[in-house]
């Protein structure tokens, strides 16, 4: 099985929150909500909520991507919910791929407006109802991060974390709340790996050599876009 590729541009997109938009064609109403999910049951439970709240909707289209994770494989679903087939759900998903964005749960609640707009019209439809929500979206970018930590004794806690701080501002680094034990303080820093010997470099620095930076692996997170 294949791990996901995690960096470069083809590194997955992720919704920082849930997103509505609404677009009309020919007098038919799409509404196009994009869900981030962690499963199939979760996506179930969403759509079974569109459906109770758009009760009047003729279609209510579905797409859904989940990512590659130690329990699963990649999943991609679609649902054309009585639309004719391959128009609704399959350009849905189409749209979610391409975006790269995954974890997502794509729903198309469409109320018919009386004008019939044909198997293409209905791609249209339904990939510019997608393509529509994703810009509208805030999105992450998922990728793999180095997990440094520096332990460092108790009378130097206040200039550890602030040099470290002030270092991660300047290179997209995440500083994690500070552990303490009865003899020491460990600082935990999640940063790019390329810049993890810069990180080094600096804790040397403002240690005077006397603190160093340990490799503790890596971990998978999702980061401003």
């Amino acid at each position: 099985m294949s791990r996901p590729r995690l960096r470069g541009m083809s590194a997955p997109l992720v919704l920082s929150a849930d997103v509505e938009t609404e677009l009309v064609e020919k007098r038919s109403r799409f509404l196009t909500r994009l869900h981030r999910v962690e499963s199939v049951e979760q996506a179930d439970a969403l759509l079974r909520t569109a459906r109770a709240e758009h009760p009047d909707a003729r279609h209510h289209c579905t797409a859904l991507v989940l990512a590659e994770t130690p329990e699963r494989a990649e999943m991609h679903r679609s649902n054309d919910d009585g639309e004719p087939a391959g128009t609704a759900g399959m350009p849905m998903l189409q749209s979610l791929l391409h975006a790269h964005v995954v974890d997502t749960f794509a729903i198309v609640i469409r109320y018919f407006g009386g004008i019939k707009l044909g198997a293409g019209g209905l791609v249209r439809a339904y990939t510019a109802g997608v393509e529509q929500a994703v810009a509208a979206a805030t999105l992450l970018r998922r990728t793999e991060l180095a997990v440094a930590r520096i332990e460092v004794p108790p009378a130097e806690v206040g200039l550890a974390e602030n040099a470290v701080r002030v270092w991660a501002a300047a290179h997209a680094a995440t500083v994690e709340p500070t552990q303490y034990t009865s003899r020491s303080a460990l600082l935990t820093v999640l940063v790019p790996p390329e810049r993890f010997a810069e990180l080094s470099a600096d804790t040397a620095r403002w240690s005077s050599g006397r603190r160093t930076v340990e490799d503790a692996g890596r971990r998978t997170a999702d980061v401003p876009f």
